[in-house]
């Protein structure tokens, strides 16, 4: 049984490739090479300048654009003071931008973009900006693209300058890259994760054997992009459990209602599901999952965290990602180093698998009255006794 468990937490099949949106590059795919990860400056010994194109205020965002930074100082491009927390996306860049000390490389303050409120309406605006500067100022060496509206925006201007996108669900399938093996762009790299969300239905489906699976998100092609929707599709059939879904407004609103939003659709979910999947979402903040968390106690629903193990400590019952944000954070800064070394961004691999850790909550467990086998408990590597 452990053995069955086992095999089922870590499956991870062929991810098929999309079809391309807009022109791609024609050359072949990402070719083998070796490029080092030391502190290089440019050929005329000038610094490189990096630019930041955010999606949206989004917590997620900050936490892997900190890691980025702290990559970037393991391997010796840049110093820097502690960064204070809880910092938003445009004051963590203002704080990189004045306290990062590097001879090689430098975060530029005034390259930061992002649209108001994920407001799709202002989406087309910034995007512009942001080709106006990197095609006819071009003085920005570098862009990391953080989430899926970023990149996919990056991939409509044709990636004029080596762009890093970070924090994206599917980025095969938000049509940001080609397939997980070639970003079609020789200036674009995306972290792509294999079959991901399929790994963590499967083990949901294992262990709870529901039959019918709540699942909350924005009705769009983003908000579907986000929560994975081909994904726990594609489960849906192979397994033979039906799907519940409740849309969940997030763009072009208030934080406070994208929250009020996600909350009243969990609770809407009440009675006619026996298991959700909690889907990334900008409503879903750090305090919305503890309150999330108590709604589905009291309702004795099984859930399982898209995101990982910070949902289940906050009470949702379980998940299988990684415990923080340093492996991803690592990843990105490796990826940048190369490039800056002289590597194309296509020629470097995106796909990337995190560490399988899987994160159980018992105090969860008792109060909705599910018991996990010995099998389960030797097999999660995390465990939260209370919240």
């Amino acid at each position: 049984m452990i053995l069955r468990f086992l095999l089922v937490a870590l499956l991870c099949l062929p991810l098929p490739a999309w079809p391309q949106n807009g022109p791609r590059d024609q050359a072949g795919p990402p070719q083998t090479a070796f490029f080092p990860t030391t502190p290089v400056a440019k050929a005329n010994g000038a610094r490189w300048r990096i630019g930041y194109y955010e999606s949206g205020d989004y917590d997620e965002y900050s936490e892997i654009l900190r890691a980025i930074a702290a990559g970037l100082e393991e391997l010796g491009w840049i110093s820097m003071p502690a960064i204070p927390r809880n910092l938003g996306g445009l004051e963590l860049w203002q704080f990189l931008s004045r306290n990062a000390r590097s001879q090689t490389i430098e975060f530029v303050g005034d390259a930061y973009w992002k649209p108001a409120n994920f407001d799709e309406a202002s989406r087309p605006g910034v995007r512009q900006q942001v080709g106006v500067r990197l095609v006819q100022e071009q003085d920005i060496d570098l862009v990391i693209a953080m989430g899926t509206w970023a990149g996919q925006d990056m991939t409509t201007l044709g990636a004029p300058v080596p762009t890093i996108v970070a924090s994206t669900s599917d980025a095969v399938g938000a049509r940001i890259v080609a397939s997980a093996q070639d970003s079609g762009l020789e200036n674009m790299h995306a972290r792509v994760q294999p079959e991901r969300y399929q790994r963590q239905l499967r083990l949901f489906h294992e262990i709870v054997g529901f039959r019918k699976l709540g699942l909350v998100y924005e009705d769009s092609p983003s908000g579907r992009s986000y929560a994975a929707v081909d994904a726990v599709r594609q489960i849906a059939m192979e397994k033979g459990f039906s799907v519940r879904a409740c849309d969940a407004r997030s763009s072009g609103v208030s934080a406070r209602e994208a929250t009020a939003n996600v909350l009243h659709c969990y609770q809407e979910l009440e009675g006619r599901v026996d298991a959700v999947y909690v889907t990334v979402s900008r409503g879903l903040t750090p305090a919305a999952a503890a309150q999330l968390g108590q709604i589905l106690r009291e309702a004795k629903i099984p859930s399982f965290s898209m995101l990982g193990s910070e949902q289940v400590r906050a009470g949702l019952l379980m998940s299988l990602a990684q415990a923080d944000y340093s492996y991803v954070g690592r990843f990105h800064a490796e990826t940048m180093a190369r490039i800056l070394n002289g590597a194309k961004p296509r020629q470097l691999s995106q796909v990337w698998v995190d560490p399988a850790k899987i994160a159980l909550n018992l105090e969860t467990a008792r109060l909705i009255g599910f018991e996990p086998t010995v099998d389960m408990l030797l097999a999660a590597d995390e465990v939260y006794e209370t919240r």
